[in-house]
């Protein structure tokens, strides 16, 4: 039995002064231990100690600052990740996994998803399930966790030592995304909620995760544990759901539940596949954990401009980011399929990254600290007041372009809207040319737009035409 203290110790001392060797401490600690076993304990005990273990087996203190902006544009799934992936479908199905029985097998799964996910119905994972749900979401999942982090990375938000829980993991679409943007330097605790067959594609998936992310699993549902528990310090600067608002029952006390383990420097982060039911429910769980008075503060993407207002409009908004290449798990299943009717080549391709999601933090910082001025600026919530007229506002935009006709569309919002709001660009110039060019979030001012009552839409345009100046205020 080692002495874990006088390991401890010797690492406290020995990391102001050189890099920590284990052969090193083993001379220093009674009974002299093997180096193995002190490189082991220096391995359980990093995280609390601040302890980057290097390729050469020393260990050195993990960089204070926080974890730099990565410009994170993945163009495919990594080839380490298909490997580990296909390596399971071969160890569970044999060389032609993609053929005959286990292909029609895992295709039906994953038509199976799809339907629950679109009808909002129960999703059920058995082994079948949770690998056809790896096949068909792990690459979008983790190109959608790496840009939903940058938001925190630009401004200084995502520390290097890094506790995190990961509620509902899945497969680990999130986790690999979350090791591959926070990168080697960093030093995480990565804590996982997976109580479904989904658990054993993730232990798989995380042996190709590197020695500095630390991982545990935890086989039990968000509802039957508390989890203050999962952590020695009982809090995380981390917090992540990964497309699992829509499976809960109640979502929005099982992330009124998890808020309290948030850091009061950290934050919760949700994310949501971006059809219309999944991304509205996102939205109703963010606007009631972020009520007056609930001490929750909306950071990104959909900033509150006015204080004391919340939205109402039905929150339909969700980004939308480059096409990853096609893996070749998916294409092999794909390409093996026995098309009918009703079916065409791509239905078992995913490779869209479209996603909505909601960051949320209880030290009131946002993204950008930025409010609309009653002098200045029309409000939204009284729109109804503005038809016919030329105003000016403040607003976050909230979509691509939405239109595939003549007019460009975009949802804007100023976190006070009862209804939907969209800017229509009827008229493109040098003016207002930053209306397209904005990316997804980016607060603008927009002056001199027309705004008019669509009663198809029940709806405001808010006709943007050669006489509306628009600016990027904050992107």
């Amino acid at each position: 039995m080692i002495d874990r203290d006088a390991v401890r110790d010797n690492a406290k001392y020995l990391r102001q002064v050189r890099p920590i060797d284990p052969e090193e401490i083993a001379e220093y600690v009674e009974g002299s231990p093997h180096p193995a076993v002190v490189k082991q304990t220096l391995r359980e005990e990093a995280f609390d100690l601040g302890l980057l273990e290097q390729e050469d087996g020393t260990f050195v203190p993990v960089d204070e600052d926080p974890v730099a902006v990565q410009r994170w544009h993945p163009e495919s799934f990594p080839d380490e990740y298909s490997f580990a992936l296909e390596d399971l479908l071969v160890r569970e199905y044999g060389a032609n996994w993609h053929m005959d029985e286990s292909g029609d097998a895992l295709r039906e799964s994953i038509r199976h998803l799809k339907t629950d996910y679109f009808y909002q119905n129960p999703v059920e994972y058995d082994d079948v399930a949770a690998l056809g749900y790896a096949i068909y979401h792990l690459p979008d999942n983790y190109a959608v966790a790496g840009y939903v982090l940058e938001d925190l990375a630009k401004k200084g938000l995502l520390p290097r030592k890094l506790r995190v829980l990961d509620v509902g993991a899945g497969a680990g679409g999130p986790a690999l995304g979350l090791h591959d943007y926070v990168g080697e330097d960093a030093l995480v605790d990565y804590h996982a909620l997976e109580p479904s067959a989904n658990a054993d594609v993730l232990s798989h998936l995380l042996e190709e995760t590197g020695r500095n992310f630390h991982t545990t699993i935890h086989e039990e549902t968000a509802e039957d544990v508390d989890p203050s528990e999962l952590s020695e310090s009982g809090e995380f600067d981390l917090v992540l759901f990964g497309n699992v608002l829509s499976e809960l029952e109640d979502p929005k006390t099982v992330v009124r539940n998890y808020l309290d383990v948030v850091a009061d420097d950290g934050s919760l982060v949700a994310v949501e596949p971006a059809d219309l039911n999944t991304s509205m429910g996102l939205r109703k769980v963010e606007r009631a954990v972020t009520e007056p008075g609930s001490g929750v503060t909306v950071y990104s993407p959909t900033l509150r401009l006015w204080d004391g207002y919340q939205p109402a409009d039905h929150g339909w908004s969700f980004d939308v980011r480059d096409d990853l290449q096609t893996p070749g798990f998916q294409r092999r299943l794909d390409e093996a399929t026995d098309w009918d009717e009703d079916e065409g080549p791509g239905t078992f391709v995913n490779v869209d990254v479209q996603f909505s999601h909601s960051i949320l933090r209880k030290d009131g910082k946002r993204r950008f600290e930025i409010r609309a001025s009653g002098t200045k600026h029309a409000r939204m919530a009284d729109m109804e007041k503005h038809v016919t007229e030329r105003i000016d506002l403040l607003a976050v935009k909230l979509s691509h372009n939405l239109s595939e006709g003549k007019n460009k569309v975009f949802k804007v919002g100023d976190g006070s809207e009862q209804v939907e709001h969209y800017a229509v660009l009827t008229r493109e110039s040098v003016l207002n040319e930053e209306l397209e060019h904005a990316p997804y979030g980016a607060v603008l001012g927009i002056q001199n737009v027309l705004c008019l009552w669509n009663d198809d839409e029940e709806a405001y345009n808010l006709v943007v035409d050669a006489e509306t100046v628009v600016d990027i205020v904050a992107a």
